[in-house]
C-alpha cells in the first residue's frame, strides 16, 4: 500500500503539472491563433460541414480511403461522446461553479479550428499501411511534415498507454459501477459482458467500428438529447435564468481571478477538452481512414465534432445541472446529472443518465481502441497489433472489477503528454493548413457555381 501511495502522490502531483496553466493557455491559444490563420472558418462553413457530415454519399473513384466521411466522424464522436459529457460537465461545475459552463463553449469554440486543422493533416500525410489500410495522425504529420519523428513516436506512445486508462478502464469502471448502483448487477457480470461486446466489435477492425459507430452513435446520442430537451422545454421559464447564471458567474472576481487561471476558467477548459479532445491528437487518426478527395472536405466534417460534441450535448448537461441547482450539496460526477435528470423526471431522469452512461462509455472504448491500435502499429512498424487488440479487449474486464484512482491519474498524465506534440506540430504546420483550406474553399466554391447552374438548366 506504500508504494501504491508513492505512486498516487507522483502521478496526482504530475497531473497538476502537465495540466496546468501552461498547456490550459496552449491549448486555447493554438485554436485562437489557428480561428485568425484561417479567417474564423468555423463561423463560416459550419452549415456546409454539417451538410457534408450528414448527407448520404456514395463513394467516388477518385476518394481514397476506408471508411465514409459519416463513420470517421461517428468514430470520433464514439470516442468523445463519454463520460465527460455526464460526468465531466458536472464536475466542472462543482469545482468551477456554473460559469464553468460558458469557459466550455469558448474552448469548443476555438476548439474546432484546432479539430479542423488537425483533421486536414492527418488526411494529407496518411500512408497506407502493410494491411493496406490508411493510417494517419499526429504521429504521422509530425514525422512526415515536420520532421520531427522523434515527437511522433513521444505522441504514439503516450497515446497507446492513455487508451487504456481514459479509454478502456475508465469507462468499463463507470458502467460497471453504476449498473451495480441503479440495477444491482455485479460488477464482474457488467465487465464480462462488456468484455465480449468489446472485443467482436474490435477484432474485426475499423470497418467493423465503423459500421457499429455509424449506427450506435446516432441512437445513443439522440437518446440523451431528447431526455435533456425534455427538461429544457417543460420548464422553459427556468432557461433564461439558468443562462444569466453561467453568464454571469463566468466574469465574477473569483471564477476568473483565482490563481493564475481563474478556478471557471480551469475547469472550464480542462473539461471541455477531456470532453471534445480538441488539441489532444486523438480524432485525427479516425479522421485519415475517411475516403475523400480533399483533406479539406474531411476536415470540415472533423470539425463538426467538437460542435456535436460540447456545444450541443454537454449545453444540455451543463443546463439542467444549473437548473436544478443541486451542485453545491456534496454531490459530483454522474450522481450529479443523475440527481439533476431525476429532479425534473423522476426514476425515469436516472434511467436516461444511467443508460447514456451506459452507452457512450461503451463507444468511447471502441473508438479509442482504434487509436491506441495505430499509435501502437506505428510504434511497431504494424507488428503485434493484433496481440494489442486482444490486450485492450481483456483490460475491459479489469477495469469493471478495479479500484481505479491510480489508473485515472495516469491517463491524464498520458492524455496531456499527448497533446503537447500535437500542438507543437498543428502550430508549425499551421502554413500547410492554410494553404490546404485555401485550395479547397476555391474547389468547393467552383462545386457550389456547377450545382446551380445544373438546376438552372434542369
Amino acid at each position: 500500500m506504500e508504494d501504491r501511495g508513492v505512486i498516487y502522490n507522483f502521478l496526482s502531483w504530475a497531473s497538476g503539472v502537465v495540466w496546468g496553466p501552461v498547456l490550459l493557455i496552449l491549448l486555447v491559444g493554438t485554436g485562437i491563433y489557428l480561428t485568425l490563420r484561417l479567417g474564423f472558418l468555423q463561423f463560416k462553413t459550419l452549415p456546409y460541414a454539417l451538410k457534408l457530415a450528414f448527407k448520404p454519399s456514395k463513394p467516388q473513384e477518385k476518394e481514397k480511403g476506408d471508411i465514409s466521411h459519416y463513420q470517421a466522424l461517428t468514430t470520433a464522436l464514439a470516442a468523445t461522446i463519454g463520460t465527460g459529457n455526464i460526468a465531466g460537465v458536472a464536475t466542472a461545475v462543482v469545482l468551477g461553479g456554473p460559469g464553468a459552463v460558458f469557459w466550455m463553449w469558448i474552448t469548443a469554440v476555438f476548439g474546432m479550428a484546432t479539430k479542423y486543422a488537425e483533421a486536414i493533416l492527418a488526411v494529407k500525410y496518411r500512408v497506407t499501411d502493410k494491411n493496406g489500410q490508411m493510417s494517419g495522425g499526429p504521429m504521422y504529420y509530425l514525422e512526415r511534415g515536420l520532421k520531427a519523428k522523434w515527437l511522433g513516436v513521444c505522441f504514439a506512445l503516450f497515446g497507446a498507454l492513455a487508451a487504456f486508462g481514459i479509454g478502456n478502464m475508465v469507462q468499463s469502471n463507470s458502467v460497471s459501477d453504476v449498473m451495480e448502483t441503479t440495477f444491482n448487477v455485479p460488477t464482474w457480470v457488467t465487465g464480462i459482458i462488456l468484455t465480449l461486446f468489446a472485443g467482436l466489435v474490435l477484432l474485426g477492425g475499423i470497418k467493423s467500428i465503423g459500421r457499429v459507430t455509424a449506427f450506435f452513435v446516432p441512437i445513443m446520442a439522440v437518446f440523451y438529447i431528447i431526455g435533456g430537451l425534455i427538461i429544457i422545454f417543460l420548464n422553459l421559464e427556468q432557461v433564461p435564468q439558468a443562462f444569466g447564471t453561467i453568464f454571469t458567474d463566468a466574469f465574477t472576481a473569483s471564477a476568473v481571478g483565482g490563481g493564475l487561471l481563474g478556478t471557471a476558467i480551469r475547469y472550464g477548459v480542462a473539461r471541455g477538452v477531456f470532453s471534445n479532445e480538441a488539441g489532444l491528437g486523438s480524432a485525427p487518426i479516425a479522421a485519415a481512414a475517411a475516403r475523400t478527395d480533399y483533406p479539406g472536405r474531411q476536415a470540415l466534417v472533423s470539425m463538426t465534432q467538437v460542435f456535436i460534441d460540447t456545444i450541443v450535448v454537454c449545453s444540455i448537461t451543463g443546463l439542467t445541472i444549473v437548473m436544478a441547482g443541486q451542485y453545491g450539496g456534496g454531490l459530483d460526477g454522474a450522481d450529479l446529472t443523475s440527481a439533476s435528470f431525476g429532479m425534473f423526471l423522476g426514476d425515469i431522469g436516472a434511467y436516461v443518465v444511467t443508460l447514456g452512461l451506459v452507452f457512450f462509455a461503451f463507444s468511447t472504448i471502441v473508438g479509442w481502441s482504434y487509436y491506441g491500435e495505430k499509435c501502437f502499429g506505428y510504434l511497431t512498424g504494424g507488428r503485434g497489433i493484433n496481440a494489442y487488440k486482444i490486450v485492450f479487449v481483456l483490460f475491459v474486464l479489469v477495469g469493471a472489477i478495479a479500484q481505479l484512482d491510480t489508473v485515472w491519474l495516469f491517463a491524464d498524465v498520458a492524455n496531456g503528454l499527448m497533446a503537447f506534440p500535437n500542438l507543437i506540430g498543428l502550430l508549425l504546420l499551421s502554413g500547410v493548413v492554410a494553404a490546404e483550406t485555401k485550395k479547397f474553399l476555391k474547389v468547393a466554391k467552383q462545386e457550389k457555381a456547377e450545382k446551380k447552374r445544373a438546376r438552372e438548366s434542369a
